[in-house]
C-alpha cells in the first residue's frame, strides 16, 4: 500500500545552451508528489503518515523554495555570486528564513544561506526527481515521484525493496531503534 504527500516549490532557473524560451531566467510552481510505499503498520494502520513524508522532504527540499537554481557551468552562476558578495548577502542575512540544511551530492548542491542551488544537469522536471530520489532514498521507501512544473511533467517509478521499521505509535522510521518523534524505543 501507499501514503501520498504532495509539496508546491516556487524557484527560478534557465535552460543555459538550450535554444528556445527557457534559455531566459524565469520561474516556476512546481508541484512535487511523492509515493512511499510500504505494508501497513499495524500500531497506527498506515503505511507512513502523510505530513511526517512532508517534514522529511520538506527539511531538504526547502532549499529549493523560493530559490534560483543554475547549472554548474552556467555563466551566470559567478555573476550571480558577485551581485550577494557585493550586496552583503552571500552568506546570509538575518532575513534569510528559508534555510534548509546544505547539502552536496553528485547531481546538486545546496547554498542555503543565498537561497541557490548549483545542478549537475540542466534543471528538468525529470532532473528535480533525479534529485528529490537521491535526497530522500534513504529517508523514505520511495515508490514514485512525479513533478510538475507549468506545462511540464515527469514521473519515474521505483522498486521498493524491503521494509523500513517503523514506530507503532506514530508511523515513522526509527532511528537506531529510537523514534525521532515520540521517543519510542523497540525493544
Amino acid at each position: 500500500m501507499r501514503s501520498i504527500a504532495e509539496l508546491d516549490l516556487q524557484y527560478a532557473h534557465r535552460f543555459y545552451g538550450f535554444k528556445g524560451e527557457a534559455q531566459y531566467l524565469h520561474g516556476h510552481t512546481g508541484h512535487l508528489t511523492i509515493e512511499v510505499e510500504d505494508s501497513v503498520n499495524a500500531g497506527v494502520n498506515m503505511v507512513f503518515p502523510c505530513n511526517e513524508i512532508q517534514k522529511t522532504a520538506w527539511d531538504l527540499l526547502r532549499n529549493f523554495d523560493h530559490a534560483l537554481i543554475l547549472r554548474e557551468d552556467d555563466p551566470l552562476l559567478p555573476a550571480i555570486l558577485d551581485v550577494y558578495e557585493k550586496q552583503g548577502i552571500r552568506n546570509g542575512a538575518p532575513t534569510n528564513k528559508m534555510m534548509g540544511p546544505a547539502f552536496k551530492t553528485d547531481l546538486a548542491t545546496a547554498y542555503p544561506e543565498c537561497r541557490l542551488v548549483v545542478t549537475k544537469e540542466t534543471m528538468t522536471v525529470e532532473g528535480m526527481i533525479k534529485i528529490v530520489y537521491d535526497l530522500l532514498k534513504d529517508k523514505l521507501n520511495i515508490a514514485k515521484i512525479t513533478f510538475t512544473s507549468g506545462v511540464n511533467a515527469a514521473t519515474a517509478d521505483y522498486k521498493v525493496e524491503g521494509s523500513m521499521d517503523r514506530c507503532p505509535l506514530c508511523g515513522i522510521t526509527l532511528v537506531n531503534g529510537v523514534c525521532p518523534k515520540c521517543g519510542y524505543t523497540k525493544r
